[in-house]
């Protein structure tokens, strides 16, 4: 089964042939398994594979072949998120904490309102700590009925084995470029060339080749990063650059959250009955002020996130330089800049490059280990010196 011949609930999953079909035969089932895991890398689409799913499942079709028209009620509703029998869980935190699942597993108890399952989808899943896995765990091994459970996560590994082993995998992967660059074409009527651009620029993660092709701030600041290593010649341009990383990365998550903050604002104050300019009375204010905690809280993960977007770009610059060097006729994610990595690439050994690529895994995990961005990102970029500068350094791999 093709995306193209699929039903509209599958219409979002660019490249996932294999799980929409595995999905929609699983819809089509009077009792489907009560517990399923999506795994994938960042951008496969985890999420909206099981909103697909959930979509499928709730569908008012009769036809089973037809589950997940995307013109019903029930489709409408789960895919606007309002569906009273569809539960979305997701976090900005760092960790899910421990009263959200028992709450899921206290709704979880209920028996559908009108849909004909009650499901619950737990984004990232891999943040539960053990203790709230374990507390999950008890609800997945003795399902109320008519309760589906679906967990996402990047990998079954990220999972408890005990969880893992009582759901079904669906397991995602990175999809082509072209067929992200179709997707975005198709339904966000965006002109092909920059769709293709976006698609192999983001590595085939869909959300970000979204922002990037709608976003042309977006796109200048990820070129500014991709640059980077292009244009380091000394020590103190290695130092000038990761301040300008850093700089840039936060530009980048600011610009990212400003649109959505306000927007969540502007709903919060039409739902307590107010205008945008109009004061917030004192028995209001703890509703504002727990979204902007919320808020506060998702801006700080969201400059790590785009920090470690960055990392991701570099890596891609990377390979894309390695191969070049090793001559593998591979498609560049950064296309459009060939020629200048050609050029980067025959003043450098392949050796080198692969150094490269290791620093920056190396920075990826030291940030992720809260060590100072700054002093991360130095560190990652002296080792972008030209070789004839490290050649000279005592201490330094050839």
């Amino acid at each position: 089964m093709s995306n193209a011949t699929a039903a509209p609930a599958w219409a979002e999953l660019a490249g996932q042939e294999a799980a929409v079909g595995q999905l929609s035969r699983a819809a089509t089932m009077d009792s489907p398994t009560h517990a399923w895991l999506f795994t994938g890398p960042p951008g496969s689409g985890r999420s909206n594979a099981a909103r697909a799913f959930a979509q499928a499942l709730q569908c008012e079709q009769e036809d089973p072949a037809q589950r997940g028209c995307g013109r019903c009620h029930s489709c409408l509703t789960v895919h606007a998120g309002t569906h009273a029998d569809v539960k979305v869980m997701a976090t900005e935190n760092v960790t899910y904490k421990i009263d959200e699942i028992r709450e899921l597993i206290s709704l979880a108890q209920d028996r559908p309102s009108s849909g004909r399952w009650r499901i619950f989808i737990i984004e990232d899943a891999d943040r539960m700590t053990e203790r709230a896995t374990n507390v999950l765990l008890k609800a997945i091994e003795e399902p109320p009925a008519r309760t589906i459970w679906m967990l996402c996560a990047p990998s079954p590994a990220d999972v408890l084995v005990t969880i893992r082993s009582r759901c079904r995998p669906v397991g995602l992967r990175i999809p082509a470029a072209q067929s992200v660059a179709d997707l975005l074409v198709d339904r966000d009527g965006l002109d092909p060339a920059l769709a293709l651009f976006a698609a192999r620029a983001s590595q085939s993660h869909v959300g970000m080749a979204r922002r990037l092709a709608r976003d042309e701030g977006a796109r200048q600041r990820r070129e500014a990063v991709v640059h980077l290593p292009l244009r380091i010649q000394a020590a103190s341009d290695a130092v000038a650059l990761a301040k300008e990383l850093v700089e840039v990365t936060q530009e980048e998550a600011k610009s990212s959250a400003e649109v959505r903050n306000a927007e969540e604002r502007a709903g919060l104050l039409r739902a307590l009955g107010l205008g945008e300019d109009e004061k917030v009375p004192p028995k209001l204010r703890h509703h504002v002020k727990r979204l902007e905690d919320s808020q506060t809280a998702r801006n700080k993960r969201s400059v790590h996130d785009t920090l470690d977007r960055a990392m991701i770009d570099l890596t891609g610059l990377f390979r894309d330089v390695l191969a070049l060097q090793l001559g593998t006729g591979a498609e560049l994610v950064n296309e459009h800049l060939r020629d200048e990595l050609g050029s980067y690439a025959h003043g450098v050994t392949a050796e080198r490059t692969v150094a490269r690529i290791d620093a920056v895994a190396t920075a990826r995990r030291r940030l992720a280990g809260n060590v100072p961005p700054l002093l991360a990102l130095e560190a990652m970029t002296m080792s972008f010196l030209p070789d004839r500068i490290l050649d000279r350094r005592p201490g330094q791999q050839a």
